[in-house]
C-alpha cells in the first residue's frame, strides 16, 4: 500500500505537468494536434530531466546495506522511470492526440460548476 501511495501521488505531478502544457496549447493554437506535438516540446525534457533526478536518487537506496531501503529504492526507481518515460511520454502523447477534441470535452453541467481556468498568456 506503502509503494502505491509514493508512486500515485510521484505520478500526479508529471501528469498535470504535461496536461497543463497540452491545455495551454490547445488554448493558444485551438488544434488538439499542435497542443500535444507543443506540450511534448515544452515539457518532454523538463519530465525527462526530472524524472532522471528521481530513479537515480531512488536507485541509490539500492546500495543500502539493509533490504527495506533496497527494496524501496527498486520498486519506487522502476516504477519511476516506467510511469514518467512509457506512460508520461509516449501513451498519454499519443492517447491525447487520437482521442483528439473529446480529450478536452466536459458536459455543459459540469463546466457550469467548475472555475473558468484559462492556462495561456495572451
Amino acid at each position: 500500500m506503502f509503494f502505491f501511495a509514493m508512486i500515485f501521488a510521484i505520478a500526479m505531478a508529471y501528469t498535470v505537468f504535461l496536461l497543463s502544457s497540452a491545455k495551454e496549447h490547445l488554448e493558444h493554437t485551438g488544434e488538439p494536434k499542435h497542443a500535444v506535438v507543443g506540450a511534448l516540446a515544452h515539457s518532454g525534457r523538463v519530465i525527462f530531466a526530472a524524472a532522471a533526478v528521481m530513479v537515480a536518487a531512488f536507485f541509490t537506496f539500492a546500495l543500502a546495506d539493509p533490504l527495506p531501503p533496497k527494496e524501496m529504492g527498486i520498486v519506487l526507481g522502476v516504477a519511476v522511470l516506467l510511469d514518467a518515460f512509457l506512460i508520461k511520454l509516449v501513451l498519454l502523447p499519443v492517447l491525447l492526440r487520437l482521442t483528439g477534441r473529446a480529450a478536452w470535452w466536459a458536459p455543459a453541467w459540469l463546466r457550469r460548476i467548475l472555475p473558468d481556468v484559462r492556462f495561456s498568456h495572451d
